[in-house]
């Protein structure tokens, strides 16, 4: 992340909010219709990432970042994996809890426990072309 008005970070803040949003009302909103459909295969990777905490169990904000992280990483592929982690760590920073951005960050510490591949069998851009107030 370069500043805090960098549009890309205020992109990826305006999808990790949706995603929080999204999961608080059981239902996406249009802004996240492309990572509520992969949520399932999302979640199964969040999982492996965090085996010792139930997805149920997580932060919200936490398990948002890692959504969108994992859907960047996996589906997306348009961002170098680096920048991605960086970007999700500076999330946690700004938006979670005292921890966050050590719990974001531990998963790709050990061994990349969520690996840079397509476990999806189509590869679909985010969504850059919504409006968002905000």
């Amino acid at each position: 992340m370069k500043t805090t008005t960098d549009p890309r970070h205020r992109h990826r803040v305006r999808l990790m909010q949706h995603l929080y949003s999204s999961a608080v009302q059981n239902r996406p909103d249009t802004f996240v219709t492309l990572i509520w459909e992969k949520l399932s295969t999302i979640d199964a990777l969040v999982a492996k990432a965090a085996p010792e905490w139930p997805i149920d169990k997580l932060n919200p904000v936490d398990l948002a970042i890692l959504r969108l992280a994992i859907f960047e990483l996996t589906v997306d592929k348009s961002t170098p994996y680096k920048v991605i982690i960086d970007e999700a760590i500076e999330l946690a920073k700004e938006f979670g809890g005292e921890n966050s951005s050590k719990f974001i960050m531990a998963p790709w510490e050990t061994s990349s426990r969520i690996p840079p591949s397509d476990p999806f069998h189509e590869s679909q851009p985010l969504p850059r072309h919504h409006a968002v107030s905000g």
